[in-house]
């Protein structure tokens, strides 16, 4: 990435949410409080998942690797957000900005490709049961999450290699909180329509693709319940999906709202808010929506209570 001399860009600076010391203060308590409740839900899930038993399932291997990429991709852009916060210089490196954009959309895309696998896991496990154990064998697993992976990586690397790889004018200051791609693209003095075209196009895929993926899902689903000739039974089978379309619900319609909504005045700040939803709060919300509506976990979290106040008391 160049100046318009060809002399190597310095850093950049973050203006964040342009807003008075005080409000930034309590926003600090505010996001440093759900980053650690993020931080400590979906460690716990991990942790949870490998040490039961009962939740060595191909869907908690998917949720397992969810709790894994929320980490991530919060964790790019959520400390040096509550890092500015307190502090006067809002700069970030030229590598720190390149990092900070390519580990977020590696773990932002694989996100989207984990929530669709979960989507077909649950179509397998409804609509063909007793094919399930060889259909989502530990491979086609295995599999599934490293696609998911490859499928971030090839995305950021071509976002990030496309977004520093133009020449940049004498601005450097970002107008958001983390190196996203519209607002460091916009500060070029280079032609960016190759760079916007290539996000539409990416985003739009990966999108459309996953979004898909799980609306077929859900048909198939939704017709297999519609069959069952017991109430209690299609109530107990949806009750297994209603976690993930609460996530798929919420993680989709930020997602959109952030990429594809029309240029506007507002268009801006508005991205800022829809970011701080998508890569702050979801990444919280997410082990709380799996714990608090599913059964399987609910009782997991009890059996490990019992279990470690009865080493208390041997102790």
């Amino acid at each position: 990435m160049t100046q318009g001399n060809d002399t190597k860009a310095s850093d950049f600076y973050l203006l964040g949410f342009g807003i008075q010391h005080d409000t930034q203060c309590v926003l600090f308590v505010v996001f440093l409080i759900i980053y650690v409740i993020s931080m400590v839900g979906n460690t716990g899930m991990i942790l949870l998942i490998n040490n039961n038993s009962r939740l060595q399932t191909p869907m908690y291997f998917f949720l397992q690797h969810l709790a894994f990429v929320d980490i991530c991709y919060t964790s790019a852009i959520t400390p040096k957000m509550l890092q500015n916060f307190i502090v006067d210089n809002k700069s970030i490196t030229f590598k720190g900005c390149l990092i900070q954009l390519f580990i977020y959309a590696i773990f932002a895309t694989s996100d989207c490709y984990l929530l669709a696998v979960m989507a077909v896991d649950r179509y397998v496990a409804i609509c063909k049961p007793l094919r399930y154990p060889i259909i989502m064998s530990r491979q086609s697993c295995i599999q599934l999450v490293a696609l998911s992976y490859l499928m971030g990586s090839i995305n950021s690397s071509v976002h990030t290699g496309f977004t520093f790889s133009l020449s940049y004018c004498n601005s450097k200051n970002i107008n958001h909180f983390f190196c996203d791609i519209p607002p460091v693209i916009t500060l070029a003095c280079s032609k960016i329509d190759l760079n916007i075209m290539l996000l539409m196009v990416f985003v739009g895929f990966n999108l459309t693709f996953t979004v898909l993926v799980i609306i077929f899902s859900y048909i198939y689903i939704m017709a297999a319940i519609l069959k069952m000739s017991s109430t209690a039974g299609r109530k107990k089978t949806f009750s297994t999906c209603a976690s993930h379309l609460t996530a798929v619900t919420i993680f989709y319609g930020t997602l959109a709202y952030m990429y594809l909504q029309p240029h506007s005045d507002n268009s801006e700040e508005n991205m800022k808010v829809a970011s701080v939803f998508y890569g702050i709060v979801i990444p919280m919300l997410n082990p709380l929506i799996y714990s608090l509506r599913n059964k399987e976990v609910k009782d997991a979290i009890k059996a490990t209570r019992k279990r470690f106040f009865k080493l208390d008391l041997n102790y």
